[in-house]
């Protein structure tokens, strides 16, 4: 039999879903129903299998009494205790959640926090609007509930039927796409001024190795890092850790701070570099802020604006990377491409500043610690040149077969 977790706030949702319950339960599945309400007056039922005050007890930071009685953080408390409920649980084939915008704020990190390839639908009422938020780097599956979910009527009982049944659908067929190829599988991170380097590396791997290529946009590091954490690679070349900048400078497309968390967490070989750290990203020209538009700007198409990283900015930045990676105890290799980072930042192009490039080469090889495992090496390369892309292929071998 396959379990499925059906979540959400039985004070508010409970007949939608009991509703859920019922039908993946016809449909052939064990379920467990979670209550996680936050309300003080709250019920418990019989019919619940595990009750709120049961999945409180797993908040690793529970608040005082009193907090509890702010709602923000009692929900905030309430997601970080399921969070851990659920990483406690041996038997979730499968997840399903339903709730308003407070419901999926809470459901939504314990849906992320599963194993890509877990089956996980979650039925919202802002399904229909930007859902970055909620889905982040992994395969959760956003159902829009069409009415508030509150209450059963003619609408929200064909939406969540669909939803019960997408859920028993996905538990029950196997995955094909694991057992379609059977290389090991490598992530690398690309950005469209990286593409050159980056395809040159996929071309020499791809016989040996299943190579996953994430855009960087800030939720493709995190996709990236999600399917380190969930045991589907064997190892990362990330050519191009942009999203550090958005991150600390401001842009649009930003990692968390989690960023190399994954590859600490693991251990898996990593081979970095630093691709495309001469820039921040930002909207068409006129979203950039008050605040940089006296700086080195360029339109890279009309919905993106560009921004070069000052020396002070790459200071900060290549001591950021480097610290993080200090964490890492597998095989780590860290290659600067001495000749730029970007193909717009070379001799002629609009991002060229050699002087910016020194900093930041400076303050990595300074951070970076070197120990057996851990290596950080200058070439006399651009970022783009088919040599350098070359040294990691090799870099990466090494630290393949070193793991």
């Amino acid at each position: 039999m396959k379990t499925v977790y059906v979540v959400g706030t039985c004070d508010t949702k409970g007949s939608e879903l009991r509703y859920l319950r019922d039908l993946i339960r016809d449909a052939g599945c064990d379920v467990v129903l979670v209550d996680v309400s936050v309300s003080v007056l709250h019920n418990e039922a019989s019919d619940v299998d595990v009750q709120s005050s049961e999945v409180a007890r797993f908040d690793p930071n529970p608040p005082r009494a009193e907090e509890l009685k702010d709602r923000g953080k009692a929900v905030a408390a309430m997601s970080r205790a399921l969070v851990e409920f659920i990483h406690s649980r041996a038997d979730v084939d499968g997840i399903i959640g339903a709730g308003g915008t407070g419901g999926t704020a809470l459901i939504a990190p314990a849906l992320r926090a599963l194993p890509i390839g877990t089956p996980k639908v979650l039925v919202s009422t802002v399904a229909s609007g930007n859902v970055a938020p909620y889905v982040g780097p992994t395969d959760i599956s956003m159902m829009y509930s069409v009415t508030d979910v509150s209450g059963l009527n003619r609408i929200s009982r064909v939406v969540l039927a669909n939803a019960a049944n997408s859920i028993a659908g996905m538990v029950f067929n196997k995955p094909v796409v694991a057992a379609a190829d059977e290389r090991p599988a490598i992530g690398l991170t690309m950005f469209g001024v990286t593409t050159p380097c980056v395809q040159a590396v996929t071309r020499t791997l791809e016989a040996d190795f299943d190579c996953l290529v994430f855009h960087a946009t800030g939720t493709g590091g995190q996709s990236f890092e999600k399917l380190a954490d969930s045991g589907l690679l064997v190892g990362g070349i990330d050519v191009s850790t942009t999203e550090v900048c958005d991150f600390l400078v401001g842009g649009v497309f930003p990692c968390t701070a989690d960023r190399f968390g994954a590859f600490a967490r693991t251990k898996l070989p990593y081979v970095g570099s630093c691709g495309a750290l001469d820039m921040v990203n930002f909207g068409a020209m006129e979203t950039v802020p008050t605040e940089f538009r006296s700086r080195r700007l360029h339109v890279h198409n009309p919905q993106v604006t560009l921004m070069r990283t000052t020396p002070e900015e790459c200071n900060k930045i290549g001591e950021w990377i480097g610290e993080r990676l200090n964490l890492c105890e597998g095989p780590v290799r860290f290659l600067i491409p001495e000749l730029g980072v970007s193909a717009i930042d070379a001799p002629g192009q609009p991002f060229h500043d050699p002087e910016a490039d020194a900093a930041l080469f400076a303050v990595l090889e300074r951070t970076l610690r070197r120990t057996a495992k851990r290596q950080v090496t200058r070439v006399p390369l651009h970022i783009n040149d088919p040599q350098f892309a070359d040294l990691l292929v090799t870099n990466f071998r090494e630290a393949f077969r070193e793991h």
